[in-house]
């Protein structure tokens, strides 16, 4: 049966050097899709200059990107990874002209740097722009950093949904932003990078990971069990059924093996006497 959906388009600017982060940004933005648009009525269209912009002549690249996409879109989520780009006759970079026009139009803009270790051949005045570029920015705001694609994934989740309530779209069944009178959980993703010194002094970083567990109704929800359903994934969930009050946030840290699928979990709890499910790609 078809049905009506919210479109809200996502841009992912960056600079070249750091395509992974990039497909990561677009795989985020996927599975919440995969997670969220069937029982939101919310669909997000991510938007890149490889797979989004038309090929035209007759204006600069840049001034074609900001036409095609910044105005088109509606959030824009901003990479930096050692370099701040190519200046443009606008901006010190066209990923600082994209912010720049997303915010003069009044877009929310997140902007996040990798504190990943930088190549070998990384250049030295690049790194130089973009430390006084990310210093800037400071003044401006606030910005986050990530240290792999993982957690990458889990900011671009979070701002997803602090946007979806800025811009009041509550993503309700039937597309009302009637105020919810029932359970409504939201499964973030987290993690973080802890460093280690191992038996012969050798600095190495353990990957913690953990999923939160968010009750966004105005009803408390009974009997809260959650269980991973993914070969290699391994869930360290309540003991005994649980009790996620209104309002309420519960962390429960899982592990990921070699052999581990794409983390699936599944959260069953009982509200106003009846008995519920809900599945999350985490």
């Amino acid at each position: 049966m078809a049905q009506l959906a919210t479109a809200l388009f996502i841009m992912i600017a960056s600079p070249a050097d750091i395509p992974t982060e990039r497909e990561q940004v677009h795989q985020a933005v996927t599975r919440w899709n995969e997670a969220n648009t069937a029982n939101r009525n919310i669909v997000l269209v991510p938007l890149r200059w490889e797979t989004s912009s038309v090929p035209m002549l007759g204006k600069h690249p840049q001034a074609l990107i900001n036409s095609q996409l910044v105005e088109k879109s509606d959030i824009v989520v901003a990479l930096f990874g050692s370099r701040l780009g190519a200046v443009t006759a606008e901006s010190v970079s066209g990923t600082a002209e994209e912010i720049e026009a997303a915010q003069g139009s009044g877009k929310p803009v997140h902007l996040y740097f990798s504190e990943a270790p930088h190549p070998n051949d990384v250049d030295p005045d690049q790194l130089k722009a973009l430390a006084k570029f990310k210093n800037e920015m400071q003044q401006r705001g606030l910005y986050g950093s990530f240290r792999s694609p993982e957690e990458l994934t889990a900011h671009v989740w979070q701002a997803i949904e602090h946007d979806l309530v800025q811009l009041d779209i509550a993503g309700i069944p039937g597309g009302t932003t009637a105020e919810k009178t029932a359970v409504d959980f939201l499964a973030q993703p987290g993690q973080e990078s802890i460093p280690k010194t191992d038996s012969r002094g050798r600095l190495k970083h353990e990957t913690r990971r953990w999923v939160e567990l968010i009750n966004r109704g105005t009803v408390d929800a009974q009997s809260v069990t959650v269980e991973a359903t993914s070969q290699g994934v391994f869930l360290a969930g309540p003991d005994a059924p649980t009790t996620v009050h209104a309002g309420q946030a519960r962390r429960f840290p899982y592990m990921l093996t070699m052999q581990s699928d794409d983390p699936v979990i599944v959260v069953r709890w009982e509200e106003q006497g009846e008995k519920r499910e809900k599945i999350f790609s985490i």
